[in-house]
């Protein structure tokens, strides 16, 4: 079952075209990554689908309904996290969290202690002694305290350090064992990598790739690294080898993910001493995306 459901979404401001036909889809029980560069149109969809921004074209539906018309009967059951949290500068922390709740119809006391403890958040604080890791975990405190279906985090582990990102990725965890969905846009592929069920890469307002994380490995190359008794000859004439590079260690290259086979049958002529393979990281398939002749063009950092 759809939970968000994106068909042919365009969004000009003026006669700038930031988004360029998007079609995005997250089902019930889901962890979507959406993965692009800085300027690529990320935020843009983002605020679509909070109904912040209205659509130029295209069919942008939550829970079968409409987007923008149907906003506040949505935000029901939707809990949203910023990349960069702005908070009432006179309230606690606490207050905060309480408020966002009450918002949400949300009555679970104990879940909110535990995330607070969790988290590590003095939720006594007035919002604006807070750093901006300690904003953010006030935003992830109320939006996982609360009772939503739906959890679109953009950019959410800004300013948190490494333990509390696992804090977060526990969380992620925790919501999807439940059948929630969730939207994820990050630039931190490691957390993508480890949380996500699909991902989504767009580039300058257009979706160019979606798909499990196996099924876009064949985007990418393996790495190698071989020691053989005999010297290997005849890898450089392999179709789909790259990077051949000899070095103390033994001999390393990337090769096609779809040439391994071949590879290994060629290298196990020469009496094989040891063989590391490393599988292609999300990071691999993301930057083989961008190096293309418009590399340069996508702007902003990756």
């Amino acid at each position: 079952m759809s939970v968000i459901q994106v068909k042919n979404l365009t969004k000009n401001f003026g006669k700038a075209h930031i988004l360029k036909g998007i079609d995005l889809e997250v089902t019930k029980g889901e962890v979507l990554g959406f993965i692009g560069p800085n300027g690529a149109g990320k935020s843009t969809t983002i605020k679509v689908l909070l109904g912040i921004l209205k659509a130029t074209g295209g069919e942008v539906r939550i829970f079968g309904k409409d987007a923008w018309s149907d906003a506040v009967e949505i935000h029901k059951k939707v809990a949203y996290v910023p990349g960069d949290v702005n908070l009432w500068p006179n309230l606690t922390g606490g207050e905060v969290i309480d408020l966002f709740l009450k918002l949400n119809g949300t009555k679970n006391k104990a879940r909110r202690e535990e995330l607070i403890q969790k988290f590590d958040l003095d939720p006594t604080k007035k919002c604006r002694t807070y750093s901006k890791g300690n904003r953010q975990k006030v935003a992830l405190v109320a939006a996982f305290s609360s009772d939503a279906d739906l959890y679109i985090l953009d950019e959410p582990t800004s300013g948190l350090d490494p333990l509390m990102e696992k804090v977060f990725q526990e969380c992620v965890m925790d919501v999807k064992r439940q059948g929630k969905s969730v939207l994820l846009s990050s630039h931190i592929l490691s957390e993508v990598e480890k949380l996500c069920d699909r991902v989504s890469i767009i580039r300058q307002g257009k979706i160019i790739e979606t798909g499990s994380l196996s099924e876009l490995r064949h985007l990418t190359r393996t790495q190698m690294l071989v020691e053989t008794k005999q010297p290997i000859i005849g890898l450089n004439e392999i179709k789909g080898i790259y990077d051949l590079q000899e070095n103390e260690q033994g001999l390393s290259f990337q090769a096609d993910s779809e040439q391994i086979d071949g590879v290994i049958k060629h290298i196990s002529q020469f009496g094989i001493l040891k063989f590391v393979s490393s599988p292609p990281t999300l990071e691999d398939l993301f930057m083989r995306h961008y190096e293309g002749s418009e590399g340069t063009a996508a702007g902003g950092k990756h």
